[in-house]
C-alpha cells in the first residue's frame, strides 16, 4: 500500500502555501491534517471556508459544533480528529469526562443531548436521522435552519475523518482517551 506523507510546505501549490501560512498564524502551528489537505488547495480551501462560514450566524455556539465534533469522529472512528476536537472542547470549557460522555453519546444537557444524538444518528446511519432522534431535536427547539447546519457540519467532519482514514498520517495532538 502507498504510504501518504505530510507534505512539506514548500511541496505544495502557491494557493496552498499561503492559505496553510494564515493557518499557522492563527492556529501557532500547521496541523497534520491541513498539510495533508493542502495537496488539493481547493480541498483545503473549501473545507477551511465551509468551517468558518458555519461559525457564522449559527445555530450552534462554538462548544456544540465541537460536541458534534466529537461524536461524528467517534461514529468514523478518527484518532486523529478525536485528538484534535478533544483539544479543541477542552479549550472551549466541557471537561475530559465531559467528551468522553459525548463520545459515548451523551450529555445531562437536553439540548446538547439532542444534538449529539442527532449527529449520531445521521453520521451511524449514512445519512439517515431516524424519526426518534430528529423529532427530538426539533422538540428541543431547533429548527430545519440548525437542521440543515448540522448535516453541513456533519458532512465537514466526515470529509476530515476520511482523509485520516485514507492516509494514517501521524496525529500531532494529545492522543484522546480510549472508550
Amino acid at each position: 500500500m502507498k504510504t501518504i506523507s505530510v507534505p512539506e510546505k514548500e511541496q505544495l501549490s502557491f494557493g496552498a502555501q499561503s492559505i496553510l501560512e494564515s493557518v499557522e498564524k492563527k492556529m501557532g502551528k500547521i496541523p497534520n491534517l491541513y498539510a495533508t489537505i493542502g495537496y488539493s488547495s481547493s480541498a483545503l480551501k473549501s473545507m477551511l471556508e465551509t468551517e468558518a462560514a458555519l461559525s457564522h450566524d449559527s445555530s450552534f455556539t462554538a462548544k456544540e459544533r465541537e460536541a458534534i465534533n466529537l461524536i461524528v469522529s467517534q461514529v468514523n472512528q478518527c484518532d486523529y480528529c478525536l485528538a484534535a476536537h478533544t483539544t479543541l472542547a477542552k479549550m472551549r470549557g466541557f471537561t475530559e469526562d465531559e467528551t468522553i460522555e459525548i463520545r459515548k453519546g451523551n450529555s445531562d444537557d437536553p439540548k446538547l443531548n439532542a444534538i449529539i444524538k442527532l449527529a449520531q444518528s445521521i453520521a451511524g446511519h449514512k445519512g439517515n436521522a431516524g424519526n426518534g432522534a430528529l423529532e427530538n431535536f426539533f422538540n428541543t427547539g431547533y429548527d430545519e435552519k440548525a437542521l440543515i447546519e448540522l448535516t453541513a457540519l456533519i458532512a465537514l467532519r466526515s470529509f476530515t475523518n476520511y482523509v485520516f482514514a485514507n492516509t494514517q498520517i501521524p496525529i500531532d495532538f494529545p492522543l484522546a482517551q480510549a472508550i
